[in-house]
């Protein structure tokens, strides 16, 4: 059970009562039907909504951005699939797909929204996700279910699992690469912050135990762990990568265990 102290509300539909009836009644959160809904004001209020088409996050404060949710069917994930940069993207290159190297079983630990881990399913990888976040658990298992709806992005999800809980307490065999992309705490205000990374900090916070995470994957017997990290981070641990692939904003420390195959 988590406690929000009505930080969190889940709104429904009527066609998704007992959806959100067993998902608040899950996770001890208030259940309340949209025509019920408090008042907007400044307080940090967000919504689980069981919709009629898709569960959103929505920021129930005055004049708050949109709401936050999965959607690997339109927009930006579904341009990356059609027309991006393919093993020239950076978390391409941090995992190792390269050469003769072309499929690996990757295990996300902190899938959040599940966007790299969606990119690395449509260049053929196999990708067992981990959030333990059951609020952004939800929005990804509600995108997988309708990406599993059309033809192509279905192709690409059917590569991807997703589980609630904690990565490292039933480590699946078989895994080459695992992949790590950690809450940070904001380095400073902007108010360009994305929506979502708004709704995160908010209710999700920081990833505290970022270097237990890594100490845990250096445990594993894999081939490699990615770090995703801000620009100017220190590395967890303490611990210097083998290699860094470095973007504009981020970077992905890579530490190379042992040498990469996959058909």
């Amino acid at each position: 059970m988590i406690s929000y102290d009505d930080q969190v509300l889940v709104s429904y539909s009527n066609q998704r009562w007992e959806e959100a009836e067993a998902f608040s009644s899950q996770f001890g959160l208030r259940l309340v039907a949209l025509e019920a809904l408090p008042a907007k004001s400044d307080r940090a209020v967000y919504l689980l909504n069981f919709s009629d088409t898709r569960v959103e996050l929505v920021n129930w404060r005055e004049q708050a951005p949109g709401p936050v949710f999965v959607d690997f069917v339109e927009g930006a994930l579904a341009y990356r699939r059609e027309h991006g940069g393919g093993r020239g993207e950076m978390v391409a290159k941090s995992v190792g797909l390269k050469g003769e190297v072309k499929c690996l079983n990757v295990l996300d630990a902190t899938a959040g929204l599940g966007r790299d881990a969606y990119v690395l399913a449509a260049l053929g990888c196999h990708v067992v996700m981990y959030e333990r976040n059951p609020l952004v658990h939800a929005l990804l298992a509600d995108g997988l279910r309708r990406a599993l709806e059309c033809a192509d992005a279905a192709s690409v999800v059917s590569r991807m699992t997703l589980h609630l809980g904690e990565a490292f307490n039933t480590f699946p065999d078989g895994i080459d690469v695992v992949y790590l992309d950690p809450m940070f705490p904001e380095r400073r205000k902007s108010s360009a912050v994305k929506k979502e990374m708004q709704a995160f900090k908010d209710i999700v916070g920081a990833d505290p135990d970022a270097d237990e995470l890594l100490a845990a994957a250096l445990r594993q017997e894999v081939k490699r762990i990615v770090v995703k990290r801000p620009k100017g981070a220190p590395c967890l641990l303490g611990r210097e990568p083998s290699f860094t692939v470095t973007g504009k904003s981020g970077r992905f420390d890579v530490y190379a265990l042992r040498k990469l195959t996959g058909g």
